[in-house]
């Protein structure tokens, strides 16, 4: 198949009988150029298909208006709503997003990285996978001068800018309503320790239960990947204790929801049996019955403000290095699924 060519302000130029420069600065709506001019500019442009070459006019500028986000998985609502915030910051600020998807693999998200690096975005906003052992893979934009905005999954001891949570505060508000709630037996179902956000919360467990008096137990922690089968395997291992957990602080909503539905169908009331907290406050804590306790995670405000602070870091109106951490409030949200005890 023959390539169409790609029509250029030369062409419309010569068929115009203009200099390309008046044709550049029609197009572009520049004042000096007169209504008719731009009407017969714009109307040859789009009967011969003209297409505005972005792509060529940044490099020129040494930037692309492009900013590459790097995600680690794109099922649940918390990152959807994450990407929801950034797409609305940068759009209103004229720039592009490119998305890349590690799907959980620190390899996938090098070659990612490595990826965006080659198309020139001008900085990067990133969430890592839950294999992903350093940052060396960030170093080439770094070395170029391209900022790097960490968010949610970190490594909160690197320097550079990042935007989390308190997730062993969280984690600690979590179980200590379960202790609250009666439980003495409160297991904790997680996801791979070696990211700051599941080890944190761990911590966070750990402390509410040696505050109130309860013994840690290995045997009540249980890490899975988070996925549907991942879930009922968990929620299998629960009912095989002995004794069973009066009590479950879950990391995720989707897997305590999941939990919720194999237990319940095992013959175990929710939370007369076994109370339940999530964390994320995705949609389906207000739809799985009984609703579902959890930690709300502001996704939407969370994009909104990693993606401003990069934006203003490169419009030059910030530096984003100088507040390096920012932490976002979370909240605790009780509902029926842990309220063993009456208001």
């Amino acid at each position: 198949m023959q390539q169409v060519k790609e029509i250029t302000i030369y062409d419309i130029a010569s068929q115009l009988k203009l200099s390309p420069a008046t044709v550049s600065r029609a197009l572009k709506d520049h004042p000096a150029i007169n209504k008719y001019t731009k009407k017969k500019v714009a109307d040859l442009a789009s009967k011969l298909g003209y297409r505005t070459n972005n792509f060529a006019s940044n490099l020129r500028q040494q930037k692309t208006n492009t900013i590459g986000v790097m995600l680690h998985e794109l099922r649940s609502q918390f990152m959807t709503s994450v990407l929801a915030g950034i797409e609305k910051v940068t759009t209103e600020a004229n720039y592009d997003l490119i998305i890349a998807h590690s799907s959980e693999s620190a390899a996938k998200e090098a070659a990612n990285a490595m990826n965006l690096f080659h198309k020139r975005v001008d900085g990067v906003i990133a969430s890592l996978a839950f294999d992903t052992e350093n940052l060396d893979h960030f170093e080439p934009f770094e070395k170029k001068g391209i900022p790097v905005i960490f968010f949610d999954r970190v490594f909160e001891d690197a320097d550079g800018a990042k935007v989390i949570i308190n997730n062993r505060k969280a984690g600690y508000e979590a179980t200590s309503h379960l202790i609250d709630q009666g439980c003495k037996r409160i297991a904790h179902i997680t996801a791979n320790l070696k990211r700051n956000v599941y080890a944190e919360r761990m911590k966070g467990y750990r402390q509410a239960l040696s505050d109130r008096g309860l013994k840690f137990h290995e045997k009540y922690v249980i890490v899975d990947d988070l996925s549907e089968e991942g879930s009922i395997h968990s929620a299998r291992k629960i009912l095989a204790m002995k004794p069973m957990p009066d009590g479950i602080f879950i990391t995720n909503d989707f897997c305590a929801a999941v939990c919720i539905q194999t237990l319940k169908e095992a013959g175990i009331r929710i939370p007369e049996d076994i109370a339940i907290v999530g964390f994320n406050n995705d949609a389906v804590s207000k739809i799985i019955e009984p609703k579902l306790s959890t930690i709300n995670y502001p996704g939407m405000e969370i994009g909104e403000l990693v993606a401003r602070s990069l934006i203003n870091h490169l419009q030059g109106s910030s530096d984003m290095q100088l507040t390096n951490t920012i932490i976002i409030k979370s909240e605790l949200i009780v509902r029926a699924s842990s309220l063993r005890k009456k208001k």
